[in-house]
């Protein structure tokens, strides 16, 4: 292969890996938490969910909160604690929006022009090809996932959880999924680790 081949290829490798990466910059979810001042979640031991989340709609339970009981209920479980429906220490209540969003990004293109037909494997009387960039716009759907934790004595949350990131045509098919693992994700960081992160813990000291 001559040098002018490997120069091409060599340019054909690096335009893919900075597609890539500006790719993957914006498809790992985050996760936050925040905590109330002052409070031992060692002494919470039951909990229930509110009579209507945030996530029902029009009076009656969607399939997005049973989801999200179903996979809350199994985090907590596994930090010790224990459903309650009529008098719990703690309330649950969960929140999901979706946002439409556009980015425009810029990414190297060869500049062929008229003399494309070329290919880039030999160059005319100095109009050989160059690196440019051309602009790309993309437009996705970005989902955010909030759970709370209220004390429904003094009627306020002392622990919140959530999860963006960029909604893909997989994650709408398999909603179930999708929850269950967003949920996974947020308790990954509650005050109050789980039997596996115990055990692992424990293990390492």
């Amino acid at each position: 292969m001559t040098a002018r081949h490997l120069s091409r290829a060599a340019w054909m490798l690096a335009t893919a890996f900075l597609t890539l990466s500006a790719c993957s910059t914006t498809s790992a979810p985050e996760t936050y938490t925040q905590i109330a001042p002052g409070v031992d979640f060692r002494g919470v031991r039951t909990y229930g969910f509110l009579a209507e989340a945030s996530t029902d709609r029009g009076g009656y339970e969607s399939l997005e909160t049973n989801f999200l009981k179903v996979a809350v209920a199994q985090q907590l479980d596994l930090r010790g604690m224990r459903y309650e429906p009529e008098n719990p220490d703690v309330h649950m209540n969960f929140y999901i929006h979706s946002e439409d969003k556009i980015r425009t990004r810029q990414t190297p293109s060869m500049n062929t022009g008229y003399y494309g037909y070329r290919g880039g494997y030999y160059d005319g009387f100095g109009y050989g090809h160059g690196v440019g960039y051309e602009t790309r716009v993309d437009q996705y759907t970005v989902g955010t996932l909030t759970i709370d934790m209220i004390d429904p004595k003094a009627k306020k949350v002392i622990w919140e959880g959530t999860v963006s990131g960029r909604i893909t045509e997989k994650d709408v098919k398999d909603l179930e999924g999708t929850i269950d693992e967003a949920v996974r994700d947020i308790f990954y960081k509650f005050p109050v680790l789980d039997v596996t992160q115990e055990q692992k813990a424990t293990s390492s000291q």
